[in-house]
């Protein structure tokens, strides 16, 4: 898994178009509305091909990384968003959408207020980072 994250004083996102047949159209939902987020970390990552063999641990480390740049912030809120450019080797879709429930679950289990951009769709972000180093970090899981 690659996961590149910042810490965002403000972060916002609208749905743009559909890219996976399989994810259910929220044109009907959501139109051209945009959701809005403040002193979020913002995730972007990528499961890789290789990741399902060690989907455990891919998790563990994943909210490793995402509590502690968190606490660095003072913040309990996330953005998950799946950024299929980080790497050349991709997962199958499904396996990352599970994966990422999973991540959504278990940091609301643990206190976090955690969202995700829609999920095999393209979206246009508005995304203020912070100028601290630690606000832009890149891990390779």
């Amino acid at each position: 898994m690659k996961l590149l994250m910042f810490f965002a004083p403000s972060f916002s996102y609208t749905p743009f178009r559909k890219t996976l047949p399989s994810v259910p159209d929220m044109s009907d939902r959501t139109g051209r509305s945009q959701t809005v987020f403040s002193n979020a970390v913002v995730a972007f990552y990528q499961c890789e091909a290789g990741d399902e063999a060690r989907r455990a641990k891919v998790l563990t480390k994943l909210l490793k990384n995402l509590k502690w740049l968190a606490g660095k912030f003072d913040t309990r809120t996330v953005v998950l968003h799946s950024f299929g450019h980080l790497s050349t080797s991709k997962a199958d879709p499904e396996f990352t959408r599970e994966l990422a429930a999973d991540a959504l679950r278990r940091l609301r289990d643990t206190g976090y207020d955690v969202a995700e951009t829609p999920f095999g769709y393209l979206n246009e972000w508005i995304m203020h980072v912070a100028g601290e180093s630690l606000a832009k970090v890149f891990k390779d899981i």
